[in-house]
């Protein structure tokens, strides 16, 4: 064990967009940016396929104070682009003398009086994030070394993100798990891990079962699909636990996606955080136009794509997908390869293994040479094994949500902020508007309220999301994120009507190029 000095005052942890975002914006406290891996990037650099592209045009994934050079380029860029775009933005704000690579955080102690601290009636004890003192000690393995480096700091930014590291793999009864299947199971996240040639040589001619279907199974069924042209391909199949909608294009019926859910006008209709009494009568009285808009677009989507003649109609409305930020764009030939046998379909809630394959719910027994199981990721379960006691257990509520305030700070948790930990339709602007609110609470612009009105604000955001979608522990904020932005921006004294006009202001959609910052100090 070696006990370094260190001249930041912030670690900040991971080495992501959102831990990039907060780099940036707290370079003032001169960060220590620990990332695990040699490379920063996150889940795009460590989770990505080869076909694995961004599901938004570039504009709505970027920087505000970093626009893409070629942003008016309507193709949706390839994770190597956004890799490119990512460590042009380190390089440009100079944020390379932050960053540790390989330095991997294995264990975080609390320095402070652990009688008082999360438990207190404001945040921290005092309501300050930054107290003058050292508040937590980072152990710090580095490259192949096994001896723990120690640092000491006043803050902590947890930017681990919920994707990619641990995977979240099912659990089965005995004698009904991988281990009586002949063939090989592998997770999503390991055949991130291969190359070209490599995932070719792995698909080529086999029997493929796949587990999920949403976006990482949806371009690995592509990807096999791809891979087995020819007379000695086999036909991949997907096992379907719960239909999700699924989009072409951001094209509805030859209007753009975003008059539906990112105008203000369009938000209007759904139910937000604290709206008052009058609001929430509106809100109800609105319900059938809500409904509407849904169907107007489930409409689109039966008619433009075949999910009749394979069963992938949702039963449930298309809005419940969107609330839970679950809304998947299609490759543009995934019904193609369907319709030419290479991707099947099988819907089932529960399944095992046998020795040759899974067994669905109904009897129905698939042959396999590999299963793949797209089941997503222990986001939260990295937190738990770093953070210490009682700090682990406070992860989630009893509505199994992350109850952070402004999607920012545990109200329980002293002296640390969480980015990334909240979804919308831009994650990238999500984490860089909370970074820049994050910087303005450590610069003393404005307090926090006290530890009882920030769960009872995370309680009422949670209630607002279970009305819903019924997925709503995703932790989504699409169909609010407007009113979310507005309540930061109003924290931290900006401007919350950011549009030049009442027109663009009702039915112009919000982005990152809104939020530049007004007050640069």
């Amino acid at each position: 064990m070696v006990n370094l000095n260190n001249r930041s005052r912030v670690a900040i942890i991971g080495g992501g967009i959102s831990g990039l975002a907060a780099a940036k914006q707290l370079a003032w406290l001169n960060p220590t940016v620990f990332e695990a891996t040699s490379s920063i990037g996150g889940v795009w650099r460590h989770c990505s396929y080869r076909s694995t592209r961004l599901q938004t045009p570039r504009p709505d994934y970027e920087f505000s104070d970093f626009p893409w050079p070629d942003r008016t380029d309507p193709t949706f860029p390839t994770y190597k682009e956004i890799l490119d775009y990512l460590e042009s933005y380190a390089t440009h704000f100079d944020l390379w003398r932050f960053i540790k690579l390989e330095s991997k955080v294995v264990e975080i102690k609390y320095l402070g009086d652990e009688k008082k601290a999360g438990f207190t009636e404001l945040w921290s004890s005092n309501g300050q994030a930054l107290n003058g003192q050292p508040m937590w000690e980072i152990g710090v393995v580095t490259g192949q070394s096994e001896m723990i480096e120690w640092y000491k700091f006043e803050f902590v930014v947890m930017c681990l993100g919920k994707y990619g590291d641990v995977p979240k793999m099912p659990v089965f009864p005995f004698g009904r798990g991988p281990e009586v299947f002949e063939g090989k199971v592998m997770h999503t996240l390991d055949y991130c891990k291969l190359n070209e040639e490599e995932t070719k040589e792995l698909m080529k001619g086999k029997k493929v079962v796949i587990i999920g279907y949403k976006k990482s199974a949806i371009d690995l069924a592509v990807e096999c699909a791809e891979t087995n042209q020819g007379s000695d391909g086999q036909p991949c199949t997907m096992v379907i636990r719960t239909l999700h909608w699924v989009v072409p294009s951001y094209s509805i019926w030859g209007l753009p996606f975003y008059l539906f859910y990112s105008t203000r006008s369009s938000q209007f209709l759904h139910e937000r955080p604290s709206q008052g009494l009058f609001r929430s009568l509106i809100c109800n009285l609105l319900t059938p136009l809500r409904t509407g808009v849904s169907k107007f677009i489930e409409s689109y989507l039966s008619w433009k794509l075949p999910l009749e003649k394979y069963g992938l109609k949702p039963d449930h409305p298309f809005h419940e997908d969107y609330a839970s930020c679950q809304m998947a764009i299609l490759p543009e030939n995934f019904f193609s390869e369907a319709d030419a046998g290479r991707i099947q379909f099988e819907k089932s809630s529960k399944w095992w293994f046998w020795e040759k394959g899974v067994v669905l719910e109904d009897g129905t027994k698939l042959e396999a040479d590999i299963v793949f199981c797209a089941t997503g990721f222990e986001g939260k379960e990295k937190l738990r094994t770093v953070l210490p006691k009682p700090y682990d257990g406070l992860i989630e509520n009893n509505s199994g949500i992350m109850p952070l305030y402004r999607g920012t700070i545990h109200p329980l948790i002293p002296n640390m902020a969480f980015v990334g930990y909240i979804e919308s339709v831009s994650n990238l602007h999500t984490s860089e508007l909370r970074c820049r609110w994050l910087a303005s609470l450590l610069k003393k612009h404005f307090k926090l309220p006290g530890v009882a009105d920030m769960l009872k604000e995370v309680d009422i955001e949670t209630e607002v999301m279970r009305h819903t979608t019924r997925f709503y522990k995703r932790h989504c904020i699409s169909t609010y994120s407007i009113r979310h932005s507005d309540d930061m921006c109003r924290e931290m004294g900006w401007e919350k009507w950011r549009k030049g006009n009442w027109f663009s202001e009702a039915f112009s959609p919000y982005n990152n190029q809104d939020y530049i910052d007004e007050k640069k100090d």
